[in-house]
């Protein structure tokens, strides 16, 4: 059987070293970490985790609790839990999901959040272990997300470019901190561009933008573009001017927001703005076990990651 020192002697290090590698890989260097980490392949070893976990009062689990609809239909939460377990895996950490269930069952060394309502927020007052929120909050707990103003102000620059002067707007209606500020950056570049605002809130599912949008085209002033809080409600615009014959992107300019999978299947395929959201998954695994190793720095955790346009067949005009 594989030792520690087996694995010290293959490296040429201390059996302090490689134990340093293994229950504190951030200390380390990357040169280390990765000479180290060889020599436990080579010889095969696996470190006994449960032991450490035991010795230190540890679980190695990290619940991850989605309070919010989960769509089976919509990869948008397994490209986010992608990224989550990548990270975790790296630390030798499970990951256990919660649906809106009674979090609190059951012990875990940290908690990521994602779906959180203003109410929600309540209930971590009480919550003992580190946590990290996936979506920006204005209660103090560390969050990461996509900067929501900057994506709508691609989208609405990029349809203005085409030409477009009648640019609508379809919100999610809920009163969380991401659907406003998407609105928010829709209301800045209208007033940027002296243009009229014209705005309508809607369930994030493709049936109600569908809805709206056949009533409006009844009466609306074409040609229009129509910036959309989600992919979801894209695809019902989209199936909107499908049904009411209007040319796309002509007459009906369309683009979305997430970037996952529903741009692509769409037709044509949907302009839209998209969240790095394994990229941000994997941050949210390091900043919790950062937190659980207690090398979290003193100051709140904000971080906003950088959206990308990606324009498609919805907007772009065949040559």
């Amino acid at each position: 059987m594989t030792t520690l020192a087996d694995v010290a002697r293959q490296a040429n290090v201390s059996k302090m070293t490689v134990s340093r590698v293994i229950n504190h890989p951030e200390k380390v260097t990357k040169e280390l970490h990765d000479l180290v980490t060889q020599a436990m392949e080579e010889l095969n070893y696996r470190p006994n985790y449960a032991a450490k976990a035991l010795a230190n009062n540890r679980t190695q689990v990290i619940k991850y609790v989605v309070s919010e609809d989960m769509d089976t239909t919509d990869p948008y939460f397994m490209h986010l839990l992608t990224g989550i377990s990548r990270g975790l895996s790296e630390h030798y950490f499970s990951l256990q999901v919660v649906h809106e269930g009674d979090w609190s069952v059951g012990r875990a060394d940290g908690f990521i959040f994602t779906g959180l309502k203003n109410e929600d927020y309540l209930e971590l007052e009480t919550l003992e272990s580190p946590l990290v929120v996936f979506g920006e909050n204005d209660f103090g707990y560390d969050f990461i997300d996509v900067d929501n103003i900057t994506g709508i102000k691609h989208a609405v620059e990029h349809v203005y470019e085409l030409g477009f002067r009648n640019i609508l707007y379809f919100g999610i209606d809920r009163n969380e901190q991401f659907a406003h500020e998407r609105e928010r950056g829709y209301d800045e570049m209208m007033q940027k561009y002296q243009l009229t605002p014209k705005k309508f809130v809607m369930e994030n599912r493709s049936t109600s933008a569908c809805k709206v949008a056949n009533e409006l085209f009844e009466d609306q002033k074409l040609p229009a573009a129509i910036v959309c809080a989600s992919d979801r409600i894209a695809l019902g615009v989209l199936r909107a001017a499908h049904d009411s014959q209007l040319r796309v992107p002509d007459v009906i300019a369309v683009t979305g927001f997430d970037g996952v999978f529903l741009d692509q299947i769409a037709h044509p395929k949907l302009t839209t703005i998209r969240q790095p959201l394994v990229k941000m998954g994997t941050r949210l695994a390091e900043i919790i076990i950062q937190k659980i190793e207690n090398n979290t720095p003193a100051e709140t955790i904000n971080e906003f990651f950088e959206p990308e346009l990606i324009v498609r067949e919805s907007t772009r005009r065949k040559k």
